[in-house]
């Protein structure tokens, strides 16, 4: 998961149009509660799990921001991460009791 992760959020930007408008916010949400469901199920904590995703989190869009990728950085895509990543928490500890 951290492989298509760092693929999906470093990957140079393309011109493709996107299916629907926010579908970005969709892979957001979607890969950081991946990673998040996955760490946990790995045997991560819950505060390693979230400290180091909300870390992941902004440092991928600052580096977005200047990594000549044609991306840029977006307050929005952090916290959609971070919502992501409770959502991954939360399904985690839904699916062990």
């Amino acid at each position: 998961m951290a492989l298509i992760s760092l693929f999906a959020l470093f990957s140079p930007a393309t011109d493709a149009p996107l299916p629907f408008p926010g579908f970005d916010k969709v892979v957001h949400c979607a890969l950081f509660a991946a990673l998040a469901w996955t760490a946990r199920r790995a045997g991560f904590s819950i505060v390693q799990v979230a400290v180091g995703l909300a870390v992941y989190a902004v440092a991928s869009e600052f580096l977005q921001g200047v990594l000549p990728i044609n991306r840029d950085a977006d307050a929005w895509d952090a916290l959609t991460d971070l919502a992501g990543v409770a959502i991954g928490l939360w399904f985690t500890g839904r699916a062990r009791r």
